[in-house]
């Protein structure tokens, strides 16, 4: 060592040992999420309207036993454990599966909104008429149920694994359309249409394809998972709410969640950063919950809160916030 080094080496250590280190900055914090969809109305959002401030609050609750008592005891105890009862209960229908059932019902008579998400047949066969009287008779079940209904048809119609039955946003559009006509013939004036895509087709492009047009449809819809990659909600509907912004329709998240794999820490400071979002985006009236994890599926394909302490009371957080229990 030359004696500039030693030298050098000497008075840097008296310096050091004379001297505080200095605290490290703070890390950058997020700015928060800028409002996109701000559109104040008033909406024309069919039966179903829209509250005038804050979002209702659903969900859809996978039960533990399938069948009507396993569905009862899921949305109650779900329920129970938020301490509120749900305004919005989201249920699954195959194309021929009857409206409503015995549970439905009973939600609906306590003040609850069903949503119906109603997959569909292929679209073309549909636009030939092959389904009417299929169509006919569950337009009928709805207007029976005389209580407003949201009828979110054929979700996620934009998948790519569904393109075989919906063949083209044309098409689509058309079967849309086929199918609200017969509604409309058989005086259905309780269904509100909610479209509802996917936030992924908004980022490939081609989700506003299948878009049947602002006379055609009540609400829009997106449904958002952080699954397969782990990003911010405001980050993963952007595209989304760009495109709704230009639309006067309130808008519902028909399907969000964050994965079980991402960690309870993380999942929680999601569910918090999504209460920002949905405040900042006042066009976003509903938020529904997707409380399932799916048979089969792996740990980016497990949405369940209800059995993750830490997740879960960053989601009793928003149901309990007033902003989520809107009064009109």
């Amino acid at each position: 060592m030359s004696r500039w080094t030693r030298s050098a080496v000497v008075v840097l250590a008296a310096a050091l040992a004379g001297c505080t280190a200095a605290p490290a900055p703070p890390e950058p914090t997020a700015a928060p999420p800028a409002g996109v969809a701000t559109n104040p109305g008033p909406y024309d959002s069919g039966p179903v309207a829209a509250p005038t401030a804050g979002a209702r609050l659903g969900a859809w609750v996978k039960p533990r036993v399938w069948g009507q008592d396993g569905r009862r005891a899921a949305i109650t105890g779900y329920e129970e454990s938020l301490n509120r009862p749900l305004d919005i209960v989201n249920t699954y229908r195959r194309f021929d599966e009857e409206f409503l059932t015995l549970t439905d019902r009973e939600f609906m008579a306590r003040g609850v909104t069903v949503m119906l998400s109603w997959a569909s047949g292929d679209t073309r066969s549909i636009v030939d008429g092959h389904h009417d009287e299929l169509i006919r008779a569950q337009a009928r079940r709805v207007r029976a149920a005389q209580r407003p209904v949201l009828l979110r048809y054929r979700w996620e119609m934009d998948r790519p694994n569904l393109r075989a039955t919906m063949w083209s946003g044309p098409d689509f559009v058309a079967a849309w359309r086929h199918t609200r006509r017969i509604f409309d013939e058989e005086r259905v004036a309780n269904a509100s249409w909610v479209w509802c895509p996917t936030a992924e087709g908004f980022v490939r492009g081609d989700a506003p394809d299948f878009y049947p047009g602002d006379d055609a449809v009540d609400w829009t819809c997106v449904d958002v998972y952080a699954g397969q990659r782990f990003r911010p909600l405001a980050e993963l509907m952007d595209p989304f709410l760009r495109w709704a912004a230009r639309r006067p329709k309130p808008i519902i998240v028909g399907e969000f969640g964050v994965a079980r794999e991402w960690g309870s820490a993380d999942r929680a400071a999601w569910l918090r950063d999504a209460v920002v979002l949905f405040k900042a985006n006042p066009q976003i009236k509903a938020v529904a919950y997707f409380e399932s994890d799916p048979d089969g599926n792996p740990p980016k394909g497990q949405f369940q809160l209800s059995d993750d302490p830490p997740a879960f009371a960053a989601f009793t957080e928003l149901a309990r916030d007033p902003y989520f229990n809107p009064g009109g």
